[in-house]
């Protein structure tokens, strides 16, 4: 992408971990880091910084998010960073379980990076590919993935043939939920009821609305009534 210019922002949890990748990219003549003010806020900066170096053509916005691991907090903000699309997200990360990983892609991740292996060269190379929409994983990450992949298909197959409900597109902690939404119960009800904290049972409606693009609770219990899964 030699012509072009993607619109970076980074988004770390500590002032290292900004600064390290800020110094992988920040010579980079293809990239325009700019503060953190959201996707459509971002591209627009940077399309001013253009206009007034007369740089190339600026396309989609990236931000970049390293992390230790992937916990609450963690999920949390990837899912602000995704929301509405205007940011396609690389993350790097320290080590993920393989549950996580279903979970990053299911948010719409595309490219990851393990810290270990963030050198400048890879990171500018994963933040190209985010920008142009493909997909950039380390070999074994796709690995696990595809394995995953196999193992859920093979799982939903085996429910669907002794008549379970089906999961596909919908964790089982996210039907379990919905099913107590259905029933009336609100989120003090339901995570009482599942032994889940409040702030989780708000986090798995959050993403499950987010990911299929439902408005409120009501929508989502349609959605899971119409597909069959409650």
């Amino acid at each position: 992408m030699p012509d072009t210019r993607v619109t970076v922002t980074v988004h770390a949890s500590d002032p290292l971990s900004r600064a390290g990748v800020v110094s992988h990219l920040q010579h980079q003549p293809t990239v325009e880091i700019v503060q953190n003010q959201g996707g459509a806020a971002a591209k627009e900066q940077a399309e001013r910084a253009r206009a007034r170096e007369g740089g190339g053509e600026a396309v989609g916005a990236v931000a970049i998010m390293p992390i230790d691991r992937f916990d609450e907090l963690a999920a949390a903000e990837l899912r602000r960073l995704v929301r509405g699309g205007e940011q396609r997200v690389v993350l790097i990360a320290r080590d993920l379980r393989e549950p996580e990983l279903l979970t990053i892609v299911e948010y719409g991740v595309r490219a990851i990076l393990w810290r270990h292996q963030a050198t400048p060269q890879r990171l500018l190379r994963a933040v190209q590919s985010a920008a142009r929409g493909e997909g950039d994983l380390p070999p074994d990450l796709i690995s696990t993935l595809l394995t995953q992949v196999g193992q859920l298909r093979r799982s939903v197959a085996t429910s669907a043939s002794v008549g379970l409900v089906p999961t596909l597109g919908m964790a089982p902690r996210e039907v379990d939920v919905l099913r107590l939404v259905a029933e009336g119960l609100d989120t003090r009800q339901i995570s009482e009821k599942l032994a889940y904290s409040e702030r989780t049972v708000k986090n798995v409606l959050h993403a499950l609305m987010t990911r299929l693009q439902l408005h409120n609770r009501a929508h989502a219990v349609a959605y899971a009534l119409r597909e069959g899964y409650i």
